[in-house]
């Protein structure tokens, strides 16, 4: 080991007096990496998560620089013994997500295989919405933004908390009752109101579907509940398994599916054909199991229920940011319910691709984003709460930079390898792959928003570490004032064919928009944002791109049609995917662009392992 890497071991980075170098943020002891208050959904990332704050303790004011070792020779030696229970820990939560990610999109695909992308997938698709819509409005933005974290300081009550928790999830549980009885009869209008009729949609199909999916608003909203108060007591494993549970039920109903009577590629013409009920009711038994999966867990921990009515008293003192969020999740789901719309008055097969579209557009998100910006935020809340705001821009620099470095790569090969991506995924088993190919036109074209919606995600996060929840709704209102008529305007000039490419690419202009918007708007309540710094490393990362994005082109030309479709489309995925990241990432290696260093540091320390 060489001697200064040695002497860096023995005490504390210096700061850097200048303020512009790269900060490499060290890793919080004592914060599993990844862990977040779950949606009902898995995989739908909203930007008011982060409000749900931990018990944790408060962080030094050590300056940020040289990653600390895992070992300091100055811990006491029990602390040294307690690393790695903390690493394992970690890192089966991070299985966990992960395997819940690539299950629950597994079975999307696995659809897609049997039902093919036509009517019946788009029935399906805009049924299964509707609980996690009227979950968003009724407690999703509520419940993460403002109760999540009252349960946490409620441990703090004589009785840990216990009556508290009585009470919320006696107050969610009814209202989620009243919610299922009342959206479950209104169902025929809420299929009226997400589907045009002038499109190949069939809104009586959806109807029938939404008639056995809506009961499952109850068991969204209750793993929603149940998840926040485990993880208020700081067990985090069931609920990051319960979607797992969910998703294998789902594979297993879809296998039924299958072998049921009938063709899955044809739209049944009554509610009680085999098909609707197998698909309907076993979903249904997904979302219960979910639930339920988490309910030995919650005994565990101490907890017994008891009815428990009335609103507690802290919760009046959050009216303010309650409505600002409720703002928020409304806003949203205006876009979302004019989305589907326009989907659905296209041709047949447009939301169910852009629901896999969309998916697959999140997943880099998903698997760099979030594990990068949920490290970040701590850090920005604690600066945000001492009025630090040279630290929080720091923060807010270093989140753009590595997002844009870690991201931009991805985007540029997404856009080249779309198609290949979607006949490879989508055109095996029943599927079409003029569908398959359709869905990859629909990543492709929208894979430059994919940086733009991260730094909204990372926009709306520092916004909320200010506890400022007025300014993000009002630039949601904003981006969604831009959505609707760019939405319409793509259905009246596009092919119904191609509305869903239309939808796709709105959908990311809308991203820009927002984060040109957070920008501005952070400036002016930050100042300089060192925005000098972040531009020069998007300057690199877009030559490092394009470079990568020509090399994946230029590498798929000689692949032969010989391997038929499917074959040539997986060829030339791994080709692209393999020669596109490896160039792009090389450029920036030899670009010396600082950002990259902890990337190639961590990779250097596994090869060396290895």
């Amino acid at each position: 080991m060489r001697p200064w890497r040695q002497e860096s071991q023995r005490r504390r980075p210096v700061p850097p007096a200048d303020s512009e170098r790269t900060l490499f943020i060290p890793r919080e002891r004592g914060i599993p990496p990844g862990v977040r208050w779950p949606a009902a959904d898995p995989d739908v990332l909203r930007p008011y998560d982060e409000l749900a704050t931990r018990m944790m303790p408060r962080i030094a004011a050590e300056p940020i620089g040289e990653r600390l070792p895992e070992v300091q020779l100055d811990r006491p030696k029990d602390d040294q013994q307690k690393a790695p229970s903390l690493a394992k820990a970690s890192g089966r939560m991070a299985i966990a997500t992960l395997t819940s990610r690539i299950t629950g999109f597994a079975w999307k695909v696995m659809l897609a295989w049997v039902a093919t992308l036509g009517v019946l997938y788009d029935s399906f698709t805009v049924a299964n919405t509707l609980p996690l819509i009227i979950n968003e409005l009724l407690l999703g933005g509520v419940l993460t933004s403002v109760v999540v974290p009252l349960l946490v300081r409620s441990q703090d009550d004589e009785d840990g908390g216990e009556a508290y928790t009585q009470r919320l999830l006696t107050l969610a549980i009814t209202v989620l009752g009243v919610g299922t009885v009342v959206s479950t009869a209104c169902a025929p209008w809420l299929t009226g109101l997400l589907m045009d009729d002038g499109g190949d949609a069939d809104p009586q199909l959806a109807t029938w579907f939404a008639y056995l999916l809506l009961p499952g608003l109850l068991f969204y909203g209750l793993f929603a509940v149940l998840s926040a108060v485990l993880n208020a007591k700081q067990i985090f494993g069931p609920a990051q398994w319960a979607p797992v549970i969910n998703n294998l039920v789902i594979f297993a109903t879809i296998g039924t599916f299958a072998l049921v009577p009938g063709d899955p590629t044809i739209v049944p013409t009554r509610m009680t054909e085999p098909q609707v009920l197998v698909l309907g009711i076993g979903v249904l038994t997904a979302m219960v199991a979910q639930a339920m999966f988490l309910v030995p867990a919650l005994r565990r921990s101490g907890f017994r229920f008891k009815w428990r009515f009335g609103i507690d008293e802290r919760l009046k003192e959050f009216g303010g940011l309650a409505a600002w969020i409720l703002g928020y999740v409304a806003v949203s789901q205006i876009g979302m319910v004019v989305n589907t719309r326009v989907l659905t008055g296209g041709a047949a097969g447009g939301p169910s691709i852009y629901s896999n579209a969309w998916l697959l557009f999140q997943l880099p998100y998903g698997v760099i984003g979030v594990s990068l910006l949920t490290a970040l935020m701590p850090k920005m809340s604690r600066a945000a709460a001492d009025n630090d705001h040279r630290k929080l821009v720091g923060d807010l620099s270093y989140g753009s930079r590595i997002t844009t470095i870690m991201l931009m790569p991805v985007s540029a090969v997404m856009a080249v390898a779309g198609p290949s991506i979607g006949v490879a995924l989508f055109a095996l088993g029943k599927g079409s792959v003029e569908d398959a190919e359709r869905l990859g036109q629909a990543l492709a074209v929208s894979a430059f928003g994919l940086v733009p919606y991260a730094l909204v995600m990372l926009q709306m996060r520092v916004f909320y570490a200010m506890k400022d929840s007025r300014t993000p709704t009002l630039i949601m209102c904003v981006m969604t004032a831009v959505k609707i008529p760019l939405l319409y305007l793509a259905a009246s000039i596009l092919d119904p064919v191609n509305v869903v490419l239309g939808v796709m690419m709105v959908n990311s202009l809308v991203f820009v928009v927002g984060a040109v918007m957070g920008q501005v708007w952070l400036w002016v309540k930050l100042g300089n944002l060192r925005s000098r710094r972040v531009l020069g490393v998007i300057l690199f990362t877009v030559v490092a791109s394009g470079l990568g994005a020509l090399a994946a082109a230029l590498v798929a030309l000689p692949v032969p049609d010989a391997f038929g479709a499917i074959g040539k489309a997986w060829v030339t995925l791994v080709l692209q995917g393999v020669v596109g990241i490896a160039v792009s990432f090389g450029v920036l290696i030899a670009l010396k662009v600082d950002e990259l260093a902890p990337v190639t540091r961590r990779i250097s320390a596994l090869l060396r392992r290895g």
